[in-house]
């Protein structure tokens, strides 16, 4: 437990702030994997572009609200864009 007022603050913050974060870490993660068996299901319904863009705007959401590294979201799109054209091809 924290002594000083300042660190007991510090603590009320960093629990608000583990708060949003985690719900914007679990949309994120909602939505890829939506994505993802959209693409393990059928690669070239309508819907599964739908849900491909709706993964990568949640990433980039993540990453304006500061809790996803850019180049973490960049990777993650790029893999996901390349499992959709993959399975689109086959």
């Amino acid at each position: 437990m924290p002594n000083l007022p300042s660190a007991k603050k510090r603590m009320r913050v960093e629990e608000k702030r583990r708060a949003r974060n985690k719900s914007v870490k679990s949309a994120v993660r909602t939505q890829v994997t939506k994505a993802r068996n959209a693409i393990a299901a059928s690669a070239t319904e309508p819907e599964t572009e739908e849900a491909v863009r709706a993964a990568i705007r949640e990433l980039d959401r993540g990453v304006s609200k500061g809790v996803l590294h850019r180049n973490n979201a960049a990777r993650r799109k790029s893999r996901l864009m390349a499992r959709l054209h993959e399975a689109q091809e086959a």
